[in-house]
């Protein structure tokens, strides 16, 4: 058998069609889409689960993020207030993108380590 459901498929908790509210303590939850700076731009910054099956490469750290591993997508806004193209996503490790503006400029590749 398998668990009852607490309420029917396709109805939303909250029915408002309001922007769902940061967590309590100021980070990034599950749910919402902030904007952030980054080197003197901003970045819509979205938290996803992780569950499309496909390996990003963090430009953070330069390592591998693994399907099903939680992070997070981030693109950049111009001035007009366009969102950039997929092609301009980026997928970032959490820790990763906290300590984003702690990092240096360049990244230091191994010599045959693919360049993303």
């Amino acid at each position: 058998m398998s668990p009852r459901r607490s309420r029917p498929r396709g109805s939303a908790p909250n029915s408002s069609n309001a922007e769902p509210e940061p967590r309590a303590g100021g980070g990034l939850g599950w749910g919402g889409e902030q904007t952030e700076s980054y080197r003197g731009e901003d970045w819509k910054v979205r938290p996803v689960a992780g569950d499309s099956g496909k390996f990003y490469r963090c430009p953070g750290c330069d390592q591998e993020i693994p399907p099903g591993v939680g992070h997070l997508v981030a693109w950049p806004v111009d001035e007009m207030g366009a969102v950039g193209g997929v092609d301009d996503r980026r997928h970032w490790h959490r820790a990763c993108w906290k300590a984003r503006e702690r990092r240096g400029r360049t990244i230091q590749r191994g010599r045959n380590a693919p360049r993303y």
